[in-house]
């Protein structure tokens, strides 16, 4: 195995060559620890972005939303990780907590909200990678 970088979608991401006989697949591993949430302890941070998909983190604060938005294209999976609240999908609220797993279509509206009292913390997994295109409300 060969530890290497490679540039994808403006972010350098290390990545692993893993060679056998009769090919050579291309890993890409990253650590959730080498990155920054946006709002410092709080919001999203991504840990893959492009060239076809995105994947992330958030954590939203107690009794905090992450923000309303949408996309055209996105389809987008959300799994609650630790933490109780409400994933809310076209103004209905749908209770969520650890281990639970949402996914949404293009063009519907969707937020997080924590109703807990500890922080809320979700990964999503966007495709196909768009970086654009996001509806804010």
């Amino acid at each position: 195995m060969v530890k290497k970088f490679k540039k994808l979608g403006g972010f350098i991401y290390p990545f692993t060559l893993i060679k056998t006989a009769d090919m050579i697949k291309r890993m890409i591993k990253v650590n959730e620890n080498d990155f920054e949430y946006r709002n410092g302890d709080s919001g999203p941070k991504y840990l893959l972005r492009g060239p076809k998909i995105d994947c992330g983190l958030i954590i939203i604060k107690p009794g905090t939303k992450m923000g309303p938005h949408s996309h055209n294209v996105v389809e987008e999976i959300f799994y609650f990780l630790k933490g109780v609240g409400n994933m809310i999908v076209n103004d209905t609220y749908y209770p969520a907590k650890g281990g639970d797993v949402f996914y949404i279509e293009p063009k519907e509206k969707h937020d997080m909200e924590n109703t807990g009292g500890e922080d809320m913390k979700i990964m999503f997994i966007k495709t196909p990678y768009l970086p654009d295109d996001k509806i804010i409300y």
